[in-house]
């Protein structure tokens, strides 16, 4: 999937003529903290609601006279490369550009959380194990060996990194609940098992990481 194809229809640029006002009522409408400011489809930059709190609301938004950040991605980026740039920025919603750097709408990260979690297949009917190991022992060839042989499918995985650490985390979606053997038989292979979830166990607790994330973003 390709930002293009993320782009949220509700939310709508600001023009340098809202005020703060304006856009402070845009941004609770939409639950967002950021929103992007467009001139004749050209992006202009992402404004804050910091950065409206710090100048007159009654004012339009293009008086402020502020350097503003251009964050964006070309319509044609991968959603994880969409991921990682939010993510990194702290946004709560990122432009898409065309080549000419013509504004095509934004993503929200509510609705890049969500089109993840489809594409990643986590809300399929199934459960989740998360084994932690040694960068230098992870090997995707072996574990879909170990997991094939108890008649079990990968649907989807994905490792995760720690800053100066050398372990990682590995998260197998199955396509099977009842892993009871698939466990032992990791376990006989001298895998760490961390976490195991059912599909609902799972989706609430990305949903509670989700809360928070916003909840960081709202402070």
């Amino acid at each position: 999937m390709i930002a293009e194809q993320l782009v949220s229809q509700s939310i709508i640029p600001l023009q340098t003529s809202d005020t703060g006002e304006v856009a402070l009522e845009m941004m609770a409408e939409l639950g967002v903290r950021h929103l992007p400011i467009v001139n004749n489809m050209q992006l202009l930059g992402v404004i804050s609601e910091e950065d409206v709190l710090n100048f007159d609301i009654t004012e339009a938004v293009g008086s402020y006279g502020l350097s503003l950040p251009k964050p964006f991605v070309n319509k044609a980026d991968h959603i994880l490369e969409v991921m990682r740039l939010q993510t990194e920025l702290e946004l709560s919603l990122i432009p898409v550009v065309d080549e000419d750097r013509n504004y095509l709408g934004s993503i929200s990260i509510d609705g890049l959380l969500t089109q993840f979690s489809r594409m990643a297949a986590i809300t399929e009917p199934g459960s989740i194990l998360v084994l932690d190991l040694n960068k230098r022992d992870y090997s995707l060839a072996e574990i879909a060996r170990i997991v094939e042989s108890e008649n079990i499918a990968i649907l989807n995985s994905f490792v995760t990194t720690y800053p100066d650490s050398s372990r990682i985390d590995v998260t197998l979606k199955l396509n099977s609940q009842s892993t009871l053997n698939l466990l032992a038989t990791f376990e006989r292979f001298k895998y760490e098992v961390k976490a195991t979830y059912l599909e609902t166990e799972f989706v609430d607790s990305m949903k509670e990481r989700y809360d928070a994330l916003i909840s960081y973003l709202n402070i």
